[in-house]
């Protein structure tokens, strides 16, 4: 298998390995998107860590497959590729991209689809489709300009340039620049910290913040009221308050 789901403490990590650099071809990508579901539907994984191995996250499409692709193909293909990215970008729980080497093109959209991305020092991301004549066609144009707003986002598309870690950091690409033995440490740990956390209302969050950048502001307002109000329902909620008062802030032990 190209891409495999392993579920430790209630993390589940999503592994790319295809070597030498994951590309990104069909079979990965409708993996991925099989994967992606299956870890939303199971209660037993609580937050996801996607990660490509020790020394490269995802270096990008696969070209040569998608070089004998003519239009009426990709037509067809290019909206099982952004399903396949928006089933990772659409599960209901916290996930971290833990980031090595290369996340160019399809691999930097891939990160994109996280809620929070540990970068290794020696990481290079980029959307470098205008090299070859193409625009990011898995969400990059639409992600990345949320993420880091729509002037830098023009600069890595138009120039299509590999953008360092320290840098990546300042741009808002991503959170965190650690030492690449630690990605996969860290990002799990962030990963299993919030898995013992309160599921529903991580989605709650979760689902209010990314509906809520897709509309105005008094319909993101309702999304969240709707959801504020419905926690009250929860079994987390009561126990999350009752250990407020019974015991302070913070003590609480979510099931």
């Amino acid at each position: 298998m190209t891409v495999t789901l392993e579920v430790t403490d209630g993390v589940g990590t999503i592994l790319l390995d295809r070597p030498p650099m994951n590309a990104l071809d069909v079979a990965t990508q409708d993996r991925l998107r099989e994967l992606a579901e299956e870890a939303t539907r199971r209660d037993d994984v609580r937050a996801v860590v996607l990660y490509g191995g020790e020394k490269v996250f995802a270096a990008g499409a696969d070209i040569k497959e998608m070089q004998v692709m003519d239009h009426t193909a990709m037509v067809v293909r290019s909206k099982a590729l952004q399903d396949s990215f928006t089933a990772v970008a659409r599960i209901p729980k916290p996930v971290v991209a833990a980031v090595t080497g290369y996340a160019l093109g399809g691999g930097c959209e891939l990160a994109l689809c996280a809620d929070f991305r540990i970068a290794a020092d020696n990481a290079r991301l980029g959307q470098p489709e205008i090299l070859l004549g193409l625009i990011p066609g898995g969400g990059g144009t639409q992600r990345l300009a949320r993420l880091v707003g729509p002037s830098r986002a023009k600069d890595l598309i138009f120039t299509g340039r590999h953008v360092k870690a320290e840098e990546a950091l300042t741009i808002g690409l991503v959170n965190r620049v650690v030492p690449a033995a630690e990605v996969y440490e860290q990002a799990h740990a962030w990963a299993a910290r919030l898995a013992k956390g309160p599921a529903l209302a991580l989605r709650a969050a979760k689902e209010s913040v990314d509906a809520g950048l897709e509309t105005d502001i008094d319909t993101g307002l309702t999304i969240e009221r709707n959801w504020f109000a419905g926690l009250f329902a929860t079994e987390d909620r009561e126990r999350g308050m009752r250990s407020f008062v019974e015991e302070g802030p913070g003590k609480a032990k979510f099931l």
